[in-house]
């Protein structure tokens, strides 16, 4: 994934919100992404003209990092923001209220860990160096990884650097491992040699999943606006499936991808309209951030020291009033 606060920002995360109005009343809704395959259908939605269709004037606001995102968010500068599940359970965490108002995807073989031929297994990253993006969705697919073998990340030698530069240093030599996403994935294994897959989040479904989250302030004074990106979010998601080669032109290009790359990519993310968005959350969606909360909990207590009960994750009222279909 072209994606995915950092510990650094809590207090600065902290200050920002206790600062912020509640950004824009009305006219310009701005929404914050990065470059990762899975927001696709916000590009679409802009690119088709969807959110004009729901009355709306959006402005897609493109970051680099969790971190510089979520601090926008907090200062009021944006309005929404495409984050990790984990990413916005270490938000709340760290003091700065937020809630999840839709599901956007889930990643399977777009998010994974990579190593060149002397690491044939997770138990062979002991000793190793392992680069990978604190806070974002790349520590948590280790963490877990490491946990499902019986091992901790005081096993390994963490190089904490961003998602997008991981794949990059292994290539290059200087780490053993890299944990990062598409298209980074495919372009690293495009180099040949010996570089692989050694793990995916297809081993725990769901690990790995986003959110469109706002203050609850923002949310809650702006319902209708809401409900109406969610339909334009409905729509795109919609359009991508009908019309995959236009649909995936559109979302190459934002994130900046070949269509090599993004075609295999992108078979390892699911997008989520807004009627398999209601039976998601029906349950199943907040088990799975039980489990996320459960790992985060034991593996990185300096972010998180509880876990996020779903009342607290999710508002559904904007959801439920767009009356997708």
């Amino acid at each position: 994934m072209f994606k995915k606060i950092a510990r650094t920002a809590v207090f600065a995360l902290s200050v920002a919100f206790s600062l912020a109005c509640t950004a824009a009343e009305a006219g310009t809704i701005k929404i914050g992404v990065e470059p990762w395959l899975g927001y696709g259908p916000l590009w679409v939605a802009d690119q088709k003209g969807f959110y004009k269709q729901q009355g709306l004037d959006v402005e897609l606001v493109m970051f680099n990092t969790d971190q510089d995102m979520t601090a926008a968010l907090a200062s009021g500068k944006i309005d929404l923001i495409a984050a990790a599940t984990n990413t916005t359970l270490i938000t709340i965490n760290q003091g700065v209220p937020v809630v999840g108002v839709l599901v956007l995807d889930q990643s399977f073989n777009a998010d994974a860990i990579l190593s060149g031929a002397k690491i044939s297994s997770i138990k062979d990253l002991k000793g190793r160096s392992v680069a990978y993006e604190r806070g974002a969705s790349s520590e948590l697919l280790i963490h877990y990884a490491l946990k499902a073998n019986g091992m901790t990340t005081a096993d390994i030698k963490p190089v904490p650097m961003n998602a997008s530069d991981a794949g990059l240093a292994l290539i290059a030599g200087r780490v053993d491992a890299a944990v990062t996403y598409e298209p980074y994935i495919s372009t690293a294994l495009k180099q040949g040699g010996s570089y692989k897959v050694l793990y995916t989040a297809s081993e725990k479904p769901g690990l790995i999943s986003d959110l469109l989250i706002g203050t609850p302030d923002w949310v809650k004074a702006h319902q209708k606006e809401v409900a109406a990106v969610i339909r334009a979010w409905d729509s795109a998601v919609r359009f991508v499936r009908e019309n995959p080669a236009e649909g995936g032109a559109i979302i190459a290009k934002a994130v900046g991808s070949s269509m090599d790359e993004f075609e295999p990519a992108f078979k390892g993310v699911r997008l989520f309209d807004g009627k398999e968005n209601l039976e998601i959350l029906k349950g199943e969606f907040q088990d799975t951030v039980q489990v996320i909360g459960d790992v985060m909990l034991t593996t990185s207590p300096g972010d998180v020291k509880r876990i996020v009960p779903a009342s607290e994750l999710l508002s559904l009222d904007a959801l439920k009033a767009a009356e997708v279909k």
